[in-house]
């Protein structure tokens, strides 16, 4: 089985090219399709930000590492037993790539993100095919395509981080970094009756984008003073939910200092496993009762992902494809950061969902 993978442990944005992290396409065993499994033939598999942390060897270092966790494709095979969820061969899917025991102390005690066997499912999607149990999977609704459909588990993590937020309606709202997050965020907090909407990014065609998906202002963090223009925007309250997108640790440090009093700062990306940030807890967490907090994976969220997936502008989130034996060249564009987001075409699949 075809399947995109890390060749060489380093940065991908390593200029020594002795030393820089690998991508190319293996062959893997096929996996096993156990009796309350379903065996579903990749569409499309995107490159999400915290895949070239894998190349770093942030999980790990022994290569092959196979990649992909958002993915959409059509049911070839089902399990004896793989019919709760009513799926049938030919079904259009997305998916959870982590499943949930549902047996383990966490999970019973409502806190699937910390369940102990949280590996045991988590099999490489960006491949020719890919093996889940069925709980992992969902049938995209009929005006979801193929294309937007790989998008669920992104927007999952979107409705995690709104549902962290504790957002109320009139909400000052930041949001830091403007990848596919960072966008699918700020159309969910649209969505959740944001004002004062804001995106704080460095590259211009990000900004732009922004503002078409219904940003009220942005702000450049290299050329503009992101305090004052966050005075301006909110007229001296500071906002009230913060948001980082950007897993930067130099665009995260600012970010305490625009937040309102009482406000809720999340830490919604993946950060380097080195970086510490110093906190002045007497500002921060005395005089301005902060909560802050992160997110690590989408227990609960992917339903009601599902739901809003057809209501989210995400062509120009799907505008960059390449073909599965291009994988290089795929991430390398990722890298270019030209586009927010690259996605990879696993099998050319005769699609009868709507992109409209």
């Amino acid at each position: 089985m075809r399947t995109v993978a890390v060749t060489r442990i380093g940065s991908l944005r390593d200029p020594d090219a002795t030393a820089r992290g690998q991508i190319g396409v293996v062959d893997f065993p096929d996996q096993p399709l156990g009796p309350e499994d379903v065996r579903i033939r990749v569409a499309y598999s995107a490159i999400c930000g915290s895949d070239p942390h894998l190349a770093e060897g942030f999980f790990g270092t022994d290569v092959p590492i196979g990649l992909g966790h958002e993915l959409s494709g059509v049911v070839e095979a089902l399990g004896e037993k793989a019919h709760r969820n009513g799926l049938q061969v030919g079904d259009r899917v997305a998916g959870n790539f982590l499943r949930f025991c549902g047996t383990c102390t966490p999970c019973r005690a409502g806190t699937q993100q910390f369940c102990e066997h949280i590996q045991d499912y988590n099999r490489p999607g960006m491949a020719e095919t890919v093996t889940w149990h069925e709980s992992q999977v969902y049938r995209l609704p009929d005006d979801v395509s193929l294309l937007h459909g790989c998008l669920l588990e992104p927007t999952s993590v979107a409705v995690r981080i709104a549902d962290k937020t504790d957002i109320q309606v009139g909400d000052r709202v930041a949001i830091c970094g403007g990848g596919p997050i960072g966008q699918l965020a700020l159309q969910v907090m649209r969505m959740h009756g944001a004002t004062s909407l804001t995106l704080i990014e460095p590259i211009a065609e990000r900004r732009e984008m922004a503002l078409r998906h219904g940003a009220d202002e942005v702000i450049d963090p290299i050329s503009e003073d992101q305090y004052r223009r966050a005075d301006e925007i909110t007229r001296g309250q500071g906002f009230d939910v913060v948001i980082d997108a950007s897993g930067s640790p130099r665009a995260v440090r600012g970010l305490l200092e625009i937040a309102a009093k009482g406000a809720t700062v999340i830490y919604g990306a993946m950060y380097p496993h080195d970086f510490e940030m110093p906190l002045n807890l007497s500002d921060f967490l005395y005089l301005k009762e902060l909560t802050l907090t992160g997110v690590f994976v989408s227990p609960y969220a992917f339903p009601r992902a599902l739901q809003i997936l057809p209501y989210l502008d995400l062509d120009e989130l799907t505008q960059s494809v390449f073909d599965l034996e291009d994988a290089t060249e795929a991430f390398d564009m990722h890298i270019s950061g030209r586009y927010p987001k690259v996605v990879i075409r696993c099998n050319d699949i005769t699609d009868s969902g709507s992109t409209s």
